[in-house]
């Protein structure tokens, strides 16, 4: 991609290449070291963001604290307006924050415009939300009296994201929390930073339309440290985290000591179930897309393929045959199937796993590789692989951000999906097949322990109108669709005595 196109998609969405960090008046303060983004396409510069000290971190909490006084008090259904209006300025900005998506995270074109398009989704939902913030009612013991709950804003909600979703998952946090009456501070990963402040720009300018404080979407850049600083500030009552499971347990516990809630999304090791019943066609379509989309830097990727042995070379014929097709280089080609990981450091992850898995007794059918020469110079391109594995092997347990595909055999559904189970991750998970006893068992409590089953689909991509989460080391957290709106909220309780006595619960007599 040439430096003039980088130039005017930065130019639209408002972005400098070079952000001096000094307050951009859009409760943007950084005043710290640069961090440079470099595009793991062709591995030029894209451009370069100050990062935020901790004076800078106190001038964004400052003013979001303040922001929170009059933002709690507004109609919810006038804070979806604000919502939707970020929506229409999405839709407005689709083709060139996709492009920027693409360029910084190195997902293919389709990819990112499909990224922003969650975002609008997401927008779409959270404005009918805000007119559906229900509580319950509840028939009180006590004579004349009402009871009833009801939901309040938390306050300032903090949005740690990763760089694999650069955009969507920052929006699935923030419209949701905006229309509960809760204000945002967000640190986008450092891997992703120029996303981070084309989104803040885009809806500060709505802010700014409306005559509404700034303080209601801050943002803050930095590394680890920033993190940490969030984690530990009782100013921020939710701490909403995506990323790897290791980040995820320091951030869990820094908050839990501190007695305030987190919202983890976290690591995720997803399989394919492909039993004899299976319908091959769709199954493959899922399988390929699941494995290598995104580069296999999805938490939703598909890592596994459980296949029952009566199918198993077909299944592996087919899917040799399928990678040997991929199409791999600058995912701003919409003729590529594959793009780069997202840098070196990445790539390293990703040969030491196919050691480790050949250490460890993996006989890889589809050999992996990192890819060298014209088109290649970023260092980042690998070749989408795959292996014969046991289940049990280390490497297989483990979660490695990389197109890499285990295949597995199985003769019994149950000792299947046993294997599905046996990873510490519970993310997503499907099966293939057009028998409904075995799709029901799948589904079962018996079935699958993810938050996620799918049938005769893969384990890649979800609609935004169902909760997106997982289990065991994944987090247990739920963010996007159904009612993951009350994680943005606090329950309240409450009991009105219109009589004119007070009657105590439980029939206690307290006479005077």
């Amino acid at each position: 991609m040439s430096a003039v196109n980088i130039q005017s998609i930065l130019a639209e969405l408002g972005v400098s290449p070079e952000n001096n960090g000094t307050s951009t008046g859009q409760n943007h303060f950084g005043s710290g070291d640069y961090i440079s983004s470099y595009s793991p396409v062709d591995g030029q510069l894209i451009g370069r963001v100050s990062s935020s000290t901790k004076e800078d971190y106190e001038k964004v909490m400052a003013a979001s604290q303040a922001a929170f006084k009059t933002w709690r008090l507004t109609p919810a259904p006038q804070r979806g307006e604000i919502v939707r209006q970020f929506g229409e300025r999405l839709r407005e900005k689709k083709d060139a924050l996709g492009r920027l998506v693409s360029l910084e995270m190195g997902k293919s074109l389709q990819e990112g415009w499909g990224e922003v398009q969650e975002m609008i989704d997401i927008c779409d939902f959270a404005v009918g939300l805000s007119r559906q913030l229900y509580g319950l009612t509840m028939h009180s013991e006590r004579p004349m009296h009402r009871m009833y709950e009801q939901w309040h804003p938390m306050g300032v909600v903090g949005i740690i994201s990763a760089f694999n979703f650069p955009v969507a998952v920052w929006c699935w946090n923030t419209a949701l929390a905006w229309v509960c009456g809760d204000v945002c501070v967000w640190k986008p990963s450092e891997k992703a930073p120029i996303c981070g402040i084309a989104c803040q720009n885009i809806f500060a300018s709505v802010l700014k339309d409306n005559d509404l404080p700034e303080g209601i979407c801050g943002l803050i850049n930095g590394d680890y440290q920033v993190g940490e600083w969030m984690s530990n500030d009782k100013r921020m009552p939710l701490i909403s985290a995506t990323g790897s499971t290791r980040m995820g347990k320091l951030v869990g516990e820094a908050v839990a000591k501190r007695l305030g809630n987190s919202l983890l999304e976290l690591g995720g090791n997803n399989a394919i179930i492909i039993t004899e019943n299976a319908d091959l066609d769709a199954t493959l379509v899922g399988a390929v897309f699941g494995a290598v989309g995104t580069a296999g830097q999805r938490c939703t990727s598909t890592r596994r393929l459980i296949i029952h042995s009566s199918m198993y070379e077909e299944v592996k014929e087919k899917m040799v045959k399928a990678y040997g097709q991929l199409k791999i280089g600058n995912p701003l080609d919409t003729n590529n199937h594959v793009g780069p990981l997202i840098d070196t450091q990445a790539v390293e992850m990703y040969q030491s796993a196919i050691e480790k898995a050949k250490t460890e007794g993996g006989n890889f059918i589809v050999e992996g590789g990192v890819l060298s020469g014209d088109g290649y110079e970023s260092g980042c391109y690998v070749k989408p692989c795959i292996a014969e594995v046991k289940n049990e092997y280390e490497i297989v347990c483990n979660e490695t951000f990389a197109p890499i595909l285990y295949l597995i055999k199985y003769d019994d559904l149950e000792e299947a999906i046993e294997m599905q189970n046996a990873v510490p991750q519970g993310l997503s998970s499907a099966i293939m097949t057009t028998n409904m006893r075995e799709a029901e068992l799948f589904l079962s409590a018996a079935g699958s322990d993810c938050g996620i089953a799918n049938v005769n689909i893969g384990t890649s991509g979800a609609e935004i109108g169902g909760a997106f989460g997982g289990e065991k080391e994944t987090g247990g957290g739920r963010e996007s669709g159904s009612d993951a709106w009350k994680a943005y909220m606090r329950r309240q309780t409450t009991t009105i005595n219109y009589s004119k006595e007070l009657p105590l619960a439980q029939g206690i007599k307290f006479d005077l």
